[in-house]
């Protein structure tokens, strides 16, 4: 494990001191459980995301609506 070195205000160290207190938690620990969750939440919003509309049924297959814009557009339907 590397060690870090970060500045942070005054409020948020005493917010963090308070926090890891209640936890019985030393800082370390409160801000690696903090990187932790904030990283799996990062990962969650694709697989969040990916299908959304499909699920709503909105889906389309990719080629085919390319297709179709193409056509659009070439029969001057879309500028």
């Amino acid at each position: 494990m590397m060690r870090i070195l970060a500045d942070l205000p005054d409020e948020d160290i005493a917010w963090l001191d308070s926090h890891a207190a209640e936890q019985g938690k030393s800082r370390a620990a409160v801000i690696r459980d903090a990187i932790t969750a904030y990283r799996s939440r990062q990962k969650d919003w694709l697989e969040q995301g990916f299908g959304l509309w499909t699920r709503y049924g909105q889906g389309a297959d990719g080629a085919e609506y390319e297709a179709e814009i193409r056509k659009a557009w070439d029969t001057g339907e879309i500028s």
